[in-house]
């Protein structure tokens, strides 16, 4: 079920900025056949050159028992734009 955003909600540059970076790094994840919804999604912040940056690491959903092979992908803050992708081992 979806449920619409409010008005207010949709004022908040920073609940826009990460869904917008979310939805961009999804879709690279699904074209480098990983399913977001069985991975661990981690979001950080980071500044790199003086770029704001969200780290969107997608990992083992099963992470007990297996390590390594996660996807990270770096999208820029202010224009969603996919500046890294990284594959773990």
């Amino acid at each position: 079920m979806t449920v619409p955003l409010t008005a207010e909600e949709l004022q908040d540059d920073l609940a826009v900025s990460l869904a917008r970076a979310l939805a961009t790094a999804n879709k690279r994840a699904r074209e480098l056949g990983i399913d977001a919804f069985a991975s661990l999604v981690t979001i950080t912040q980071k500044v790199i050159d003086g770029r704001p940056l969200w780290r969107i690491n997608y990992g083992s959903g099963d992470y007990l028992s297996r390590r390594g092979g996660d996807l990270i992908i770096d999208v820029d803050q202010t224009d969603a734009d996919i500046k890294r992708v990284l594959r773990g081992q």
